[in-house]
């Protein structure tokens, strides 16, 4: 028995919401990193471009597309190695 049915419809406006919510944070980290406003060595910066793939991820599994699929894994890894590197120092 499931808990929770939910229609197709309803799931696909979310993760719909998940990958522009993901994006917007992606985007504006980066753009407070132009702005000046974070600086990269913050460990902000690379904590919300963790979030913001791991969204962006998650809402590709409403709509697949390989290419996303790789570069937001990327991003992911390079974000945990960005984490990484804040925490050694």
């Amino acid at each position: 028995m499931r808990l929770f049915h939910f229609s197709a419809r309803v799931m696909g406006i979310v993760f719909d919401l998940m990958g522009v919510g993901g994006s917007l944070l992606v985007i504006v980290a980066y753009f407070s990193t132009q702005q000046g406003w974070l600086d990269v060595n913050d460990w902000r910066f690379p904590t919300a471009n963790l979030i913001g793939s791991v969204m962006i991820l998650i809402s590709l599994y409403g709509a697949w597309n390989l290419g996303a699929a790789v570069m937001e894994a990327f991003w992911l890894l390079i974000s945990l190695y960005g984490l990484w590197r804040l925490k050694k120092r």
